[in-house]
């Protein structure tokens, strides 16, 4: 393996043989060096690397477990470099994935810089794909540029790290580092022997072919052999040209307009717009001082925003007739006489409609003619009469008529240019408001709504439709005025206005039905709609309407459940009544019977008693009595 890199070595250093070491001896600087020597920065620029170990002292090592290395060599002046070769620490054992410095290496950087930082200059090389197997040793890397410093960097900042990487820190352990190129500015060629052409910036070119690293000012090109055009100059032709005159090229140099500057700038350059109140060509011209802007104007052309009554574009001259205000932009009313160019006034007033200053303006608010002092009649929903005559252009609004709508509505007429009359139903017929129609006072019996012009309905008539219908036949509305019903009651009810129910045992329509053989208590009688009977049916009978015959004497139990009250309540009063009436002529009997027993006694005896019984008439012995009046009481019986 040695053998192998020894032979790539040698047939590296021939292909690149012309090219010298710039590096070799040079003033070199380490970051974190190890703090014991002899492994200081120069090591790695000393020429030596037979031995590749860090006891040989050839080598550069830096501190352990540092998060970055960087490392970096002073070449003393700017110069043209070709190539970079590289040989790290192997600790002379074969260098493959088992070599334990493999994973130090992988991840290096190698920047040419004109500064000490890297971030300044350019990136010639930088390990993103190698591994531990693959990553070469020693290496060549070709960067074709010039600088100073040549930087060697590598980091393990970003954990984790790519497979193989070292993960106790950063290495810089170069055992060499050689910068291959020509010792003299300005040469390039195998040799070193070619000049670089002379716009070269600071002499600078490829050292393969000589194409300039950047041209000097105001040259551009492979060579540098070609001047800034297209508007361009300066570093690179990276500057564009101000705005000379008539676009013609600026200097390739420095940027100066030989022929002066164009409209609108000044100066050198002529990067410089106007200063305020100047404009044109080299900015010669002063704006006017009729400008809006206190003088200040369009640095090309001169133009502004004038004051009232001059004319565009510079503001030089007056407002012509017929225009005025600023930059003249405003038509003077065609309705007035004269226009003043400052303000646009009308100075002797405004034709017949217009108004405002300016004349411009038709009447509104409900104004019109001659300075718009008149006012506007009623125009239908409170619209703009005509500007000029006061016309209504739609037609009146309610209550009003006329060309102008200023005339009120005649007695008997309302609404809209008055084309509604009002209504004959009112209380006061074709008396009525003349806006809405309602009429002085009510409607006339049968009519209701604002306008009397709606029939009583719903069930109501009369006066003020405050009536209630009766039982009209099918429901149907009663005559609107008095309340007839023209088709009939409905079931149960009778008279011209329906509201009487059927009655003499009547029901059903128009009361022809006579109700059956009902049991009735207190004067009542048969539903007057349905005919049935509220308390049953008298003995015999059956049936909702007690129509139908019964065989039996008793009635059915449901018959005898729904008598049973009022029978048992006729029954008691009945066996009351005899009961009192027995008991009256018990007693009228018996006194009846003493009274003739004690007359027969007094006949026996001759002793006749001082009590009298008056309007009794005796007949015969038997005592028999023809009429029965007033008794005197008898002290021996209680009175009933």
């Amino acid at each position: 393996m040695r053998a192998l890199w020894l032979i790539l070595l040698n047939y590296g250093f021939y292909i690149v043989k012309s090219y010298e070491n710039l590096a070799l001896n040079k003033q070199a600087w380490q970051q974190n060096p190890f703090p014991y020597q002899p492994w200081g920065a120069d090591r790695a620029v000393d020429g030596l690397y037979t031995d590749l170990t860090a006891a040989g002292g050839q080598c550069v090592v830096s501190d352990n477990r540092q998060a970055t290395a960087e490392w970096r060599v002073d070449l003393g002046e700017v110069l043209s470099i070709h190539h970079i070769f590289i040989q790290y620490r192997t600790e002379n054992v074969s260098w493959d994935e088992l070599n334990g410095y493999t994973s130090r290496f992988l991840g290096y950087s190698v920047y040419i810089s004109n500064s000490t930082n890297k971030d300044e200059g350019v990136l010639c090389f930088k390990d993103t794909n190698y591994t531990k197997a693959t990553i070469p040793n020693p290496t060549n890397i070709t960067c074709i540029t010039h600088g100073r410093y040549v930087i060697y960097y590598n980091n393990r900042t970003y954990p984790p790290y790519p497979a193989g990487y070292s993960t106790d820190g950063a290495y810089n352990e170069l055992c060499e580092l050689e910068v291959y190129g020509c010792p003299i500015p300005g040469y390039y060629g195998e040799n070193c022997s070619l000049s670089c052409p002379l716009k070269c910036q600071e002499g600078h070119c490829n050292i393969i072919d000589g194409t300039c690293l950047g041209c000097v000012d105001g040259y551009q090109g492979p060579h540098c052999n070609n001047e800034c055009s297209a508007g361009t100059y300066g570093f690179e032709c990276g500057n564009l040209c101000g705005n000379c005159y008539n676009e013609i090229q600026c200097n390739h140099v420095n940027g100066n307009c030989q022929n002066g500057c164009d409209v609108g700038f000044f100066g050198e350059k002529c990067n410089k717009e106007c200063p305020n109140g100047s404009y044109g060509y080299n900015c010669q011209h002063n704006c006017s001082i009729h400008c809006q802007m206190s003088g200040i104007c369009d640095r090309k052309t001169g133009h502004c925003h004038c004051q009232l009554g001059w004319k565009p574009d510079t503001c030089d001259s007056p407002c012509l007739p017929g225009w005025y205000g600023p930059n003249c932009a405003i038509k003077c009313g065609a309705n007035c006489n004269s226009c003043n160019r400052f303000n646009g006034t009308c100075e002797f007033g405004c034709k017949p409609g217009w108004n405002r200053f300016t004349c411009q303006n038709e009447c509104s608010e409900n104004t019109y003619g001659l300075d718009c002092k008149q006012i506007c009649g009623n125009c239908r929903n409170g619209e703009q009469c005509h500007h000029v005559n006061g016309g209504c252009p739609n037609g009146c609004d309610k209550g009003a008529t006329g060309v102008k709508c200023d005339i009120a509505c005649h007695h008997g007429s309302y609404g809209y240019n008055c084309e509604d009359k009002c209504s004959i139903n009112c209380e006061f017929p074709e008396r009525c408001d003349r806006v809405t129609g309602r009429c002085k006072g009510e409607c006339k019996v049968g009519w209701k709504g604002q306008t009397c012009d709606t029939k009583c309905n719903g069930g109501k008539y009369g006066e003020n439709c405050a009536n209630d219908c009766g039982y009209c036949l099918h429901k149907e509305q009663c005559h609107y005025i008095d309340g007839t019903c023209s088709n009939g009651c409905n079931d149960g009810y009778q008279g011209i206005h329906c509201k009487n129910i059927c009655s003499n045992n009547t029901y059903g329509s128009n009361c022809s039905l006579s109700c059956g053989n009902c049991l009735y208590v207190y004067g009542e009688q048969c539903h007057h709609v349905t005919g049935q009977c509220p308390r049953g049916c008298v003995s015999g009978f059956q049936g909702d309407f007690c129509v139908e015959e019964n065989d039996q004497f008793l009635p059915s139990s449901e018959a005898r459940c729904q008598l049973a009250a009022p029978l048992y309540s006729f029954i008691s009063l009945f066996c009351v009544s005899v009961l009192i009436i027995v008991y009256l002529v018990i007693r009228v009997l018996r006194n009846h019977l003493l009274k003739c027993k004690h007359k027969q006694e007094n006949e026996k005896t001759g002793n006749f008693s001082s009590s009298k019984i008056s309007n009794i008439m005796y007949t015969g012995d038997n005592c028999a009595y023809d009429e029965v009046g007033e008794v005197t009481k008898n002290p021996d019986y209680d009175e009933l």
